[in-house]
């Protein structure tokens, strides 16, 4: 009977642990940031972004960027918000460490979702853009590989809404347009990490064929039109 009541005293404990932790446990899960999963497998990009790359980079690099956010972020009002809303909060706040996790985490967000469905072209309000900001696709794309070749070591190329057009920007590091004010439509990853084992040091090359042969220009034409 004694060790009967010991199991029932022990159990009964555990599961007032359970009762009076539960809560805020749910709560803190739920207000974590999740890396979305991959939308298509890690070999859908290759050649031009071999299976290797991605699993490396979707799987390292950007779940590093959301494990060090939530680190981060716990305990704090950023933990409450939506990731687009860390960005530029704590770009404001001048609060780096956050702005640079929340920054990478979102950016990667947005990188894996414009290739989805593959290579389609510009079309509509978005495709009329692009002949009235560089008078050609061809040219807009020259322009992104140029001002990717001047971003100095690690960064971000942007293709961004101005207005009723369209405009290209080189950040460094973490860069986000969000934090600007902008309107992301298009973002190249220009860290090492994004083409080295595929390209070397050839960025532009990485860049020119990702541009041709990945992005699915549609879904530039939808942030577009979203703006």
């Amino acid at each position: 009977m004694q060790l009967n009541r010991r199991h029932m005293l022990a159990v009964s404990g555990a599961a007032l642990a359970t009762t009076l932790f539960a809560p805020a446990v749910r709560a803190r899960a739920a207000a974590r940031f999740e890396q979305p999963p991959l939308p298509y497998d890690e070999q859908a990009l290759a050649p031009i972004i071999s299976a290797k790359t991605v699993g490396l980079h979707f799987g390292k690099h950007h779940a590093g960027y959301f494990k060090k956010l939530n680190t981060l972020s716990e305990n704090t009002p950023f933990a409450e918000l939506p990731l687009e809303e860390v960005v530029v909060r704590a770009r404001k706040e001048d609060k780096a460490d956050i702005f640079n996790n929340a920054a990478q985490a979102w950016n990667h967000n947005f990188y894996w979702m414009q290739f989805k469905g593959g290579p389609a072209p510009a079309e509509g309000a978005f495709g009329d853009a692009v002949k009235n900001s560089f008078g050609s696709m061809d040219e807009m794309q020259k322009k992104i590989v140029a001002a990717s070749d001047k971003v100095f070591g690690t960064g971000w190329v942007w293709l961004v809404k101005d207005g009723d057009g369209l405009a290209i920007t080189g950040m460094q590091d973490a860069g986000n347009p969000l934090a600007e004010g902008k309107k992301p439509l298009l973002g190249i990853d220009v860290w090492e990490h994004a083409y080295y084992l595929d390209y070397e040091n050839r960025r532009t090359e990485h860049v020119d064929a990702v541009l041709k042969k990945l992005v699915n220009w549609r879904f530039v034409g939808e942030q577009f039109q979203a703006a």
